[in-house]
C-alpha cells in the first residue's frame, strides 16, 4: 500500500453550541491522515511553523505517517478559527492566517514519487497539478476542491480535473462547479470535465457516488451527539482512500464498502473535538460500526407483500 496525502496541517479554534476549543491539531492533511491510517501506512506532504506542537508530529508519527514529507518553516503554523450554530452543516469561518501555508509548494521525497494512490487536498490546483508532475504512475488520483477555488481558479481546477480519477465535492461545491441546481445532474456535467467518478458528501445526509450510470447513495450513521464536524469530510475521505489503497482494487463494489467505511471514520471523527476520538479508536469499534450501518440499509430480507392480496397497485 502506498498512499499519499498532500494538504494542509493547522492549529484550529473551534466553538460548537457543545463547547469551544483553542487552536487545536487540524487541517485537511491531519484529518484524512489520521483516517486513513486505520487501514495502512501513509506518506504526508504538508508545511507546518516553527511554533508547531512537537506533540502533534508525534502523534502522526504514532499513527503510522510518514512525515518525510512535512516540511518545518520559520514563521506561524496556518490557524483557522470558526463557529457552528445548531446547524452543525454551516461552518462560519471568523479567522482564516494562512502564515507558512501561504508559501506552500509540495516537493515530494523521492520515496513518495512511486505513489500509487494519490489525495490531493483542497490546495490550489496549480498546486494539485504540480504534486500530479512529480508522481510517476499512480493507478488513482483524488482530489478534492473548495468555493473559493470554483470561484477564483475554475480554469485552473478544470485542467486539474482532466487528470484525476475521483473527486470529492460537497452538494453546495458540486452545484458551484457544475452550474446545475440538481445534484444528480451536476455530478453526471462533472464526469464530463474528466474524473471517472465523483462522490459527493452531504454531511448528515451520508454520499452519492457517480461513475459511468452507477449511482450508489449511503446513508450517514445517525448519531445521537455531534460535538465538531470540523474535518469530517477529511476523514471521509481518508476512510475511503485508506480502504482502496489497502485492497488495491477499484472495481464498483470496492468503492461502495469505501464510501460506507469514510462514513464511519467521518461518524467517529465528529463525536470530540479535533481528533480526539480517532486518537482513541479501534479497529473492533470501526468493525462493529461498519455491521450497524449495514444492518440499517439492509432490507433483502424483508418480503414485499404490499399487494399480496393480488389486488393492483393502480
Amino acid at each position: 500500500m502506498s498512499l499519499l496525502v498532500v494538504g494542509s496541517i493547522a492549529l484550529d479554534s473551534v466553538e460548537t453550541p457543545f463547547g469551544r476549543r483553542e487552536e487545536v491539531l487540524g487541517g485537511s492533511a491531519t484529518y484524512f491522515s489520521t483516517a486513513a491510517s486505520f487501514f495502512g501506512p501513509v506518506r504526508l506532504v504538508a508545511t507546518v511553523g516553527e511554533d508547531f506542537p512537537e506533540a502533534h508530529v508525534q502523534f502522526l508519527a504514532d499513527r503510522g505517517v510518514d512525515l518525510a514529507g512535512l516540511e518545518r518553516r520559520p514563521g506561524r503554523t496556518f490557524r483557522w478559527k470558526g463557529r457552528y450554530e445548531f446547524d452543525l452543516n454551516q461552518a462560519h469561518t471568523l479567522d482564516t492566517q494562512l502564515n507558512v501555508f501561504a508559501e506552500f509548494k509540495p516537493e515530494l521525497p523521492a520515496h513518495y514519487r512511486d505513489s500509487e494512490y494519490v489525495f490531493l487536498g483542497n490546495i490550489d490546483p496549480d498546486l494539485q497539478r504540480t504534486v500530479l508532475d512529480q508522481v510517476r504512475a499512480p493507478r488513482l488520483v483524488a482530489c478534492d476542491t473548495m468555493n473559493f477555488w470554483i470561484t477564483s481558479k475554475r480554469e485552473s481546477l478544470l485542467r486539474t480535473l482532466e487528470r484525476v480519477d475521483l473527486l470529492f465535492v460537497n452538494d453546495a461545491e458540486a452545484r458551484q462547479l457544475a452550474e446545475e441546481h440538481n445534484v444528480v445532474k451536476a455530478a453526471r456535467r462533472i464526469l464530463s470535465f474528466g474524473p471517472r467518478a465523483v462522490v459527493v458528501k452531504r454531511g448528515e445526509y451520508g454520499a452519492l457516488f457517480f461513475s459511468g450510470d452507477e449511482v450508489f447513495a449511503a446513508s450517514a450513521y445517525p448519531l445521537p451527539a455531534v460535538f465538531d464536524p470540523t474535518g469530517a469530510g477529511d476523514s471521509f475521505a481518508g476512510g475511503f482512500m485508506g480502504y482502496v489503497a489497502r485492497t488495491r482494487c477499484e472495481d464498483q463494489a470496492t468503492m461502495r464498502r469505501a464510501i460506507v467505511l469514510g462514513s464511519v471514520l467521518a461518524s467517529f471523527t465528529v463525536e470530540q473535538f479535533s481528533v480526539e476520538r480517532l486518537r482513541t479508536l479501534s479497529h473492533e469499534e470501526i468493525r462493529a460500526r461498519y455491521g450497524e450501518t449495514r444492518r440499517l440499509a439492509h432490507f433483502d430480507d424483508l418480503e414485499l407483500d404490499l399487494f399480496a392480496d393480488g389486488s393492483s397497485a393502480g
